[in-house]
């Protein structure tokens, strides 16, 4: 089995203005002078990236966005493309995130767009896939999943899925301070591997990293990374303070 090296990125979402921001970003690099074998990647407004670029560019720590459009040009005022995400020192881009699903009307396939877009283009896309609680209580949790992880990778050639990050984030869990158990996160991580398994094959089911995301804090991110088929983790609010955030990092070491 491929060894997958572990994924820890922080999801800033709508929040701070440009000197917190630069702040957070300036405590980050202080305090992670060596990224070792997780890989950190910050993902601030679109509006900040920039300025977040030039102060994490000399460190281990990777740029993500928080979305992009499939188009690579056009009149679609307000959006913004992968070659301009790349352009200004982009690396990563979240597609699918549950907040774009519910909030925005991002369907599966429009996300699937994305995500091929953002290969097209040199990016490496972090595919969201996650059930509501009542699709939880339902007993759909892995038809929820699936039926997104199919619509997200269908563009995609296996080479490509090899180089996608899936994150699982139960949608129960964003932001509400409960956090699915290491037992419950595992077995849909390890029902995602088993689908790429099944559709992609052993060699790119073993290289796809799969993080965890939802209400992940210092003090449950040991247990949660312990998992075997758990790679990384998508932080939210834990995110937006360097100390928790580095804590993260440390405990995926």
């Amino acid at each position: 089995m491929t060894t997958r090296k572990q994924i820890v990125a922080g999801n800033w979402k709508m929040h701070m203005t440009r000197e917190p921001a630069v702040a957070l970003a300036t405590k980050l690099v202080d305090g992670l002078r060596d990224g070792g074998d997780v890989e950190v990647v910050v993902i601030p407004p679109t509006c900040l990236l920039t300025d977040v670029r030039r102060v994490i560019e000399a460190s281990p720590i990777a740029l993500g966005a928080q979305n992009l459009h499939p188009a690579v040009q056009g009149a679609f005022t307000g959006e913004v493309s992968a070659p301009m995400l790349r352009s200004i020192g982009c690396t990563y881009v979240l597609c699918g995130h549950s907040e774009r699903r519910q909030h925005f009307g991002d369907t599966p396939e429009w996300v699937g767009e994305k995500v091929a877009a953002a290969h097209r283009d040199g990016l490496t896309p972090i595919l969201c896939v996650g059930e509501t609680l009542d699709e939880r209580e339902a007993g759909r949790t892995e038809a929820v999943v699936e039926a997104q992880l199919t619509a997200g990778l269908a563009k995609l050639d296996r080479d490509q899925v090899a180089q996608t990050v899936v994150a699982y984030e139960p949608v129960w869990a964003i932001g509400t301070g409960r956090n699915a158990s290491p037992e419950q996160a595992q077995e849909v991580h390890a029902f995602i591997r088993a689908r790429l398994r099944e559709r992609h094959g052993d060699a790119v089911a073993d290289r796809v990293r799969v993080q965890y995301g939802g209400s992940v804090k210092p003090d449950n991110a040991a247990r949660l990374l312990a998992q075997p088929d758990i790679d990384g983790a998508l932080v939210g609010g834990a995110s937006l303070d360097a100390e928790s955030f580095l804590n993260i990092v440390a405990a995926a070491r």
